[in-house]
Protein backbone atom coordinates (compact mmCIF):
# COMPACT_ATOMS: atom_id res chain seq x y z
CA UNK A 1 0.00 0.00 0.00
CA UNK A 2 1.47 3.52 -0.86
CA UNK A 3 2.73 5.56 2.49
CA UNK A 4 2.95 9.41 2.83
CA UNK A 5 4.38 11.25 4.61
CA UNK A 6 2.40 14.85 5.37
CA UNK A 7 3.30 18.05 7.28
CA UNK A 8 -0.31 18.50 8.85
CA UNK A 9 -1.32 17.06 12.26
CA UNK A 10 -3.46 14.24 11.72
CA UNK A 11 -4.56 13.64 15.14
CA UNK A 12 -6.35 17.18 14.65
CA UNK A 13 -7.95 16.20 11.91
CA UNK A 14 -11.30 14.35 10.97
CA UNK A 15 -13.09 12.91 7.93
CA UNK A 16 -12.48 14.29 4.54
CA UNK A 17 -9.20 16.72 4.49
CA UNK A 18 -7.07 17.66 1.42
CA UNK A 19 -3.40 16.63 0.83
CA UNK A 20 -0.65 18.94 1.64
CA UNK A 21 0.77 19.39 -2.37
CA UNK A 22 3.96 17.44 -1.97
CA UNK A 23 2.06 13.99 -0.88
CA UNK A 24 -1.25 15.24 -3.44
CA UNK A 25 1.92 15.24 -6.44
CA UNK A 26 2.32 11.25 -5.46
CA UNK A 27 -0.80 10.29 -5.34
CA UNK A 28 -1.59 12.18 -8.86
CA UNK A 29 2.07 10.62 -10.01
CA UNK A 30 0.46 7.05 -9.23
CA UNK A 31 -2.37 7.60 -10.55
CA UNK A 32 -4.27 6.32 -7.78
CA UNK A 33 -7.98 7.01 -7.37
CA UNK A 34 -11.03 7.64 -5.79
CA UNK A 35 -11.62 4.35 -3.50
CA UNK A 36 -7.55 3.47 -3.26
CA UNK A 37 -6.35 2.78 -0.01
CA UNK A 38 -3.25 4.30 1.22
CA UNK A 39 -1.15 5.07 4.29
CA UNK A 40 -0.04 8.58 5.74
CA UNK A 41 1.92 9.48 8.36
CA UNK A 42 3.17 13.01 10.14
CA UNK A 43 5.93 12.05 12.25
CA UNK A 44 4.23 11.86 15.70
CA UNK A 45 4.86 8.12 15.84
CA UNK A 46 0.95 7.42 14.78
CA UNK A 47 0.30 6.39 10.46
CA UNK A 48 -3.41 6.42 9.67
CA UNK A 49 -5.07 4.58 7.16
CA UNK A 50 -7.06 6.18 4.42
CA UNK A 51 -8.58 6.25 1.37
CA UNK A 52 -8.78 8.45 -1.69
CA UNK A 53 -12.05 10.56 -1.92
CA UNK A 54 -11.46 12.52 -4.72
CA UNK A 55 -8.78 13.75 -7.57
CA UNK A 56 -8.58 16.74 -9.30
CA UNK A 57 -5.67 18.74 -11.04
CA UNK A 58 -4.72 21.05 -7.98
CA UNK A 59 -6.19 19.24 -5.09
CA UNK A 60 -6.35 15.52 -3.66
CA UNK A 61 -8.63 14.70 -0.98
CA UNK A 62 -8.93 11.60 1.30
CA UNK A 63 -10.97 10.28 4.27
CA UNK A 64 -9.09 9.39 7.51
CA UNK A 65 -10.25 5.60 8.67
CA UNK A 66 -8.27 4.70 11.38
CA UNK A 67 -4.92 5.26 13.16
CA UNK A 68 -2.76 2.85 14.60
CA UNK A 69 0.69 2.53 16.14
CA UNK A 70 2.97 0.30 14.87
CA UNK A 71 6.37 -0.22 16.44
CA UNK A 72 8.96 0.20 13.89
CA UNK A 73 11.51 2.51 15.97
CA UNK A 74 14.81 1.38 17.36
CA UNK A 75 15.07 0.44 21.35
CA UNK A 76 17.32 3.29 21.47
CA UNK A 77 17.31 6.38 20.47
CA UNK A 78 20.49 7.08 18.58
CA UNK A 79 22.20 9.99 16.91
CA UNK A 80 24.94 9.81 14.52
CA UNK A 81 27.00 12.95 14.44
CA UNK A 82 29.13 12.34 11.28
CA UNK A 83 31.73 15.16 9.43
CA UNK A 84 29.62 15.25 6.69
CA UNK A 85 31.41 13.04 3.53
CA UNK A 86 31.75 14.48 -0.06
CA UNK A 87 29.51 14.49 -3.47
CA UNK A 88 26.41 12.92 -2.73
CA UNK A 89 27.66 10.27 -0.16
CA UNK A 90 25.97 12.79 2.77
CA UNK A 91 22.48 11.49 0.49
CA UNK A 92 23.21 8.02 0.81
CA UNK A 93 24.51 8.46 4.67
CA UNK A 94 20.88 10.34 5.00
CA UNK A 95 18.91 7.58 3.38
CA UNK A 96 20.62 4.25 4.81
CA UNK A 97 20.53 5.86 8.15
CA UNK A 98 16.91 6.85 8.15
CA UNK A 99 16.37 3.11 6.69
CA UNK A 100 18.40 1.72 9.94
CA UNK A 101 16.32 3.82 12.32
CA UNK A 102 18.20 6.67 13.03
CA UNK A 103 16.62 9.75 15.71
CA UNK A 104 18.35 12.48 14.21
CA UNK A 105 21.86 13.22 12.38
CA UNK A 106 23.68 16.32 13.34
CA UNK A 107 25.79 17.37 9.73
CA UNK A 108 29.56 18.43 11.07
CA UNK A 109 32.57 20.50 9.75
CA UNK A 110 35.67 19.43 10.87
CA UNK A 111 39.70 20.26 10.23
CA UNK A 112 40.06 18.05 7.69
CA UNK A 113 36.51 18.60 5.83
CA UNK A 114 36.30 18.20 2.12
CA UNK A 115 32.53 19.72 2.23
CA UNK A 116 31.98 22.86 3.66
CA UNK A 117 28.77 24.78 3.79
CA UNK A 118 27.55 27.91 5.55
CA UNK A 119 24.42 30.16 5.71
CA UNK A 120 21.69 29.94 3.07
CA UNK A 121 23.76 26.79 1.28
CA UNK A 122 23.46 25.13 4.67
CA UNK A 123 20.20 25.80 4.88
CA UNK A 124 19.17 24.14 1.40
CA UNK A 125 21.02 21.53 1.66
CA UNK A 126 19.79 20.48 5.05
CA UNK A 127 16.29 20.90 3.70
CA UNK A 128 17.15 18.34 1.13
CA UNK A 129 18.55 15.69 3.58
CA UNK A 130 15.73 16.29 5.31
CA UNK A 131 13.47 15.10 2.11
CA UNK A 132 15.91 12.47 1.56
CA UNK A 133 14.78 11.20 5.46
CA UNK A 134 11.28 11.47 4.72
CA UNK A 135 11.55 9.91 1.88
CA UNK A 136 13.39 6.80 3.00
CA UNK A 137 10.70 6.33 6.09
CA UNK A 138 8.41 6.29 3.32
CA UNK A 139 9.83 3.33 1.50
CA UNK A 140 10.89 1.82 4.70
CA UNK A 141 7.89 1.96 6.93
CA UNK A 142 9.08 4.25 9.50
CA UNK A 143 6.08 6.56 11.28
CA UNK A 144 9.27 9.33 12.43
CA UNK A 145 11.25 10.14 10.29
CA UNK A 146 15.25 10.63 10.75
CA UNK A 147 15.60 14.62 12.35
CA UNK A 148 18.49 16.15 10.09
CA UNK A 149 20.13 19.13 12.43
CA UNK A 150 21.53 22.31 11.33
CA UNK A 151 25.09 22.27 9.83
CA UNK A 152 27.63 23.03 12.56
CA UNK A 153 31.31 22.92 13.09
CA UNK A 154 32.81 20.26 15.27
CA UNK A 155 34.12 22.58 18.02
CA UNK A 156 30.64 24.51 18.03
CA UNK A 157 28.78 21.32 18.28
CA UNK A 158 30.69 19.63 20.75
CA UNK A 159 31.11 23.13 23.51
CA UNK A 160 27.29 22.77 23.71
CA UNK A 161 26.77 19.50 24.19
CA UNK A 162 25.13 18.87 27.71
CA UNK A 163 27.03 16.64 30.32
CA UNK A 164 25.57 13.90 28.81
CA UNK A 165 23.85 12.28 31.38
CA UNK A 166 21.98 8.94 30.45
CA UNK A 167 23.83 8.95 27.09
CA UNK A 168 26.06 6.44 25.93
CA UNK A 169 29.10 8.14 23.63
CA UNK A 170 31.14 6.87 21.32
CA UNK A 171 33.83 7.95 18.50
CA UNK A 172 34.53 5.94 15.88
CA UNK A 173 38.46 5.82 15.56
CA UNK A 174 40.59 4.26 13.37
CA UNK A 175 43.47 4.61 16.37
CA UNK A 176 41.21 3.22 19.22
CA UNK A 177 41.71 -0.40 20.33
CA UNK A 178 38.17 -1.14 22.72
CA UNK A 179 35.27 -2.24 20.06
CA UNK A 180 32.00 -1.59 20.49
CA UNK A 181 30.57 -3.53 23.26
CA UNK A 182 26.61 -3.70 24.47
CA UNK A 183 25.86 -0.69 26.97
CA UNK A 184 22.78 0.00 28.70
CA UNK A 185 21.62 3.62 27.94
CA UNK A 186 18.69 3.98 25.81
CA UNK A 187 20.06 7.08 24.29
CA UNK A 188 22.93 6.87 21.94
CA UNK A 189 25.35 9.02 20.32
CA UNK A 190 27.94 8.33 17.81
CA UNK A 191 29.94 10.76 16.51
CA UNK A 192 32.55 9.69 13.16
CA UNK A 193 34.99 11.80 11.19
CA UNK A 194 35.66 12.64 7.42
CA UNK A 195 37.51 10.92 4.84
CA UNK A 196 40.88 12.22 6.51
CA UNK A 197 39.05 11.28 10.34
CA UNK A 198 39.47 13.41 12.93
CA UNK A 199 42.57 15.53 14.00
CA UNK A 200 44.36 14.35 16.95
CA UNK A 201 43.19 17.79 18.95
CA UNK A 202 39.66 17.08 17.56
CA UNK A 203 39.68 13.28 19.10
CA UNK A 204 40.93 15.06 22.43
CA UNK A 205 38.12 17.27 22.60
CA UNK A 206 35.72 14.60 21.90
CA UNK A 207 37.35 12.52 24.64
CA UNK A 208 36.97 15.68 27.15
CA UNK A 209 33.45 15.35 26.42
CA UNK A 210 32.16 11.58 27.15
CA UNK A 211 32.96 10.13 23.64
CA UNK A 212 34.95 7.00 24.21
CA UNK A 213 36.99 5.77 21.64
CA UNK A 214 36.32 2.56 19.86
CA UNK A 215 37.10 0.80 17.19
CA UNK A 216 35.18 -1.14 14.40
CA UNK A 217 37.68 -3.51 13.04
CA UNK A 218 41.04 -4.09 11.48
CA UNK A 219 39.61 -2.57 8.30
CA UNK A 220 39.44 1.17 7.48
CA UNK A 221 36.42 2.11 6.38
CA UNK A 222 34.88 4.98 4.23
CA UNK A 223 33.01 7.93 6.41
CA UNK A 224 29.92 7.17 5.11
CA UNK A 225 30.51 3.39 6.13
CA UNK A 226 31.49 3.32 9.12
CA UNK A 227 28.32 5.21 10.97
CA UNK A 228 26.25 2.70 8.95
CA UNK A 229 28.00 0.04 10.49
CA UNK A 230 27.20 0.96 13.99
CA UNK A 231 23.87 2.03 13.30
CA UNK A 232 23.41 -1.59 11.71
CA UNK A 233 24.91 -3.42 14.53
CA UNK A 234 22.66 -1.75 16.86
CA UNK A 235 19.38 -2.42 14.85
CA UNK A 236 20.55 -6.17 14.92
CA UNK A 237 21.58 -6.48 19.11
Amino acid sequence: MPRFFVDTPLAATAGDIALPAGAARHVQVLRLQPGDALTLFDGSGPEWQAEVTAMGRSEVRVRLIASEQPQRELARSVTLAVVMPANDRMDFLVEKATELGAAAVQPLMSERSVLRLNGERADKKRAHWQGVAIAAAEQSGRTVPTRVEPVMTLGAWLAALNDGGGEWRGLLSPRAASPLTAFPQQRALFLSGPEGGLSDAEEDAARARGFAPITLGPRVLRADTAPLAVLSWLALS
